[in-house]
Parts: C-alpha cells; structure tokens; sequence
C-alpha cells in the first residue's frame, strides 16, 4: 500500500498536466479546424492516460516484462483511438461541408432573388415611358415626334444594357463566365477606361484624373476586365457631385498589380461597407442613383469578374469619399 500512494500520486499528477496541455491545444485546434480537433480529442485522451501509467509504472518498479506489456497496451489503445479520431474527424468533415454548401446555395438563391425584383423594378419605369410615348404617336398627339423617337431609343438602350447586365451576372453566379486569358497592360486597359467615360464625365461636370505607374503586365480577358474596370468608373461617376473629381491610379506591390478608383460619395457608413457589392444594394442616400441609372448590378459584376481574373475587389472609406481597389496578380 506505501507503494501504491506514490504511484498514485505520480499517476494522477501526470495525468493531469497532460490533459491541461491537451485541452490547451484541442481549444487552439478547435478555433481554427473542428475536424482537427476531433482528430485530436482521443489521442489527447490516451496521451493523458498512459503519461499517468507511464508514471504509475515507473514509481512501481515495474520489471522490463511487465513494462512491454503496458507499452503494447497503450500502443493498441492509441491506434484505436486514432482511428476512432479518424473517423470522427471525417464525418465533421462531411457536416461541415454540407453545412458551408447549404450557406452558399441559399446566398445564391438570395441574391437570385434580390436580383430579379430590383431588375424588375428598374425595367417597369422604362417600359411604362415607352408605352406611354407609344401610344401617344399611335394617337398622333404628340406635339414633337422626333423628341418622343430619341427618347425611345434612349429607353431601348438603357435596357439592352440593363439586360446584358443581368446576363453577365447570371454566368458570373453560374460559375458559366469563359475568359480568354492573354497577357495584357493594365496601364494600357486603365487608359482605355479612362477615355471611355470622358463623355460621361464631361455630361456630369465631373473630372477624370488617372496616372499609371509602368506597363503592369497581367494575365486578362482584356474585354470582361475592361469591362470590370469600366463599371468602377462609372459608379463613381454617378455618385460624385458635379465639379468633383474622380481620380484612378495604378501600382504593383508584393507580386500583386492594383488599380484604385476614388470617388467624391461621401462615404458609406462602415456597417454597409460589406453589401456594397450585393446585387441591387442602395442603402445609403449618398448612393442611390437617379431614376434608371441602372439596376445595381454594376459593382456585383465588377467584383465577380475580378475574382474570375483570380483577382480581389475591396471597398473602404477615404476622405471626402470611397476607395474601390482592385488587385491581381502581376504576370511573370
């Protein structure tokens, strides 16, 4: 029985600090990877017991036989346990992607959704002028033919475009976007887009300033990401007052190219700064555009045709407006 304490004492002892470090590391494992924890939760179980045989063993004087038959039985009850950890761990596994897939599915539905009631109510108010016009010169009561003739065609672009819109975001969610990938300047792209929305900017009596820094060779669908980078401008176009500027840069740094476009909103309040790019997204009074400016598709598209470049678009505020930065990787 004097014998027996000691070994007690050193069983419980050993135990015990093994399983403090244990639940230590299975708390890190678990705030990163619940399946490694998992994995982790028996072995950690069997370390502790046999730290404390271990020490039993060795306060008792265990002779060599009786030893090797003590490791052997730990041996076979850390192989069950890894194995029992194993299949643990793959069945977390299995819930946790069945759980991340249902998160996306009903993301995707959501924004489904959201997309065809703000497409929807943008094409009515156009549809409803050009019914109105119609029948008007069906009726021979308009005083200016020719007025009503441009409005229509004004009305029938801005819809073909809203519905180019829609079908560019539909392949983008379908995961059915088709890049052809050459190498390509993105000082060269900015430049282009710059020029492009002159006209627009001029119309705003806003101004467009940009400076690139070198050639910024990049691996692109020169037209999706044109188009991307188009639609960055245009946004802060639409939401800069008149005589404000809109000013583009470009860079590299750390094997990434970027382009950042900062417009004169205002500001968004920083809990919004996530839903800028969801479809139809119109929260803030600084950014709700004028009747039929379009459907709020502009920067959910932007942001998924750079992610399709293996690229990334983010948003923050800056002084006296927002920066939208759009990096990708630089070619070799």
């Amino acid at each position: 029985m004097e014998q027996g304490v000691p070994a007690i004492v050193s069983a419980a002892a050993a135990a015990a600090g093994v399983g403090v470090v244990g639940v230590a590391l299975g708390s890190a494992l678990a705030r990163r990877r619940v399946a490694a924890a998992t994995l982790a939760a028996p072995v950690i179980v069997v370390a502790g017991v046999a730290a404390g045989v271990g020490a039993a063993a060795v306060t008792m004087a265990l002779s060599s036989e009786e030893f090797q038959l003590v490791l052997a039985v730990l041996a076979v009850s850390a192989s069950v346990a890894i194995g029992f950890g194993l299949v643990l761990a793959r069945q977390v596994q299995a819930l946790d992607h069945k759980a991340a897939q249902h998160r996306v599915e009903q993301e995707v539905e959501h924004s489904r959704r959201a997309m065809v009631a703000w497409v929807s109510h943008d094409l009515r108010t156009p549809l409803a002028s050009m019914a109105a016009m119609t029948e008007a010169l069906e009726d021979g009561v308009s005083a200016d033919p020719a007025r009503y003739h441009r409005q229509l065609r004004s009305d029938v672009t801005r819809m073909s475009l809203m519905v180019d819109d829609l079908l560019a975001l539909s392949r983008i969610q379908a995961g059915a976007l088709r890049l052809t990938l050459e190498r390509a300047s993105l000082a060269d792209l900015v430049s282009d887009t710059i020029a492009g929305a002159r006209a627009m900017a001029e119309s705003r009596g806003v101004a467009v300033t940009g400076s690139a820094d070198g050639d910024l060779p990049v691996q692109a669908d020169s037209r999706e990401l044109s188009r991307a980078l188009l639609n960055l401008v245009v946004n802060a176009l639409r939401h800069t007052p008149p005589d404000g500027t809109v000013v583009v840069r470009t860079g590299a740094a750390d094997g990434s190219a970027w382009v950042s476009v900062v417009d004169g909103c205002g500001g968004i309040p920083e809990p919004d700064l996530d839903k800028v790019f969801d479809v139809g997204w119109r929260a803030s009074a600084a950014r709700t555009p004028a009747a039929g400016e379009g459907a709020g598709l502009g920067l959910a598209i932007a942001r998924g045709l750079v992610e399709a470049h293996g690229g990334d678009l983010r948003v923050r505020n800056v002084d006296g407006g927002c920066c939208f930065e759009v990096r990708l990787p630089l070619a070799v």
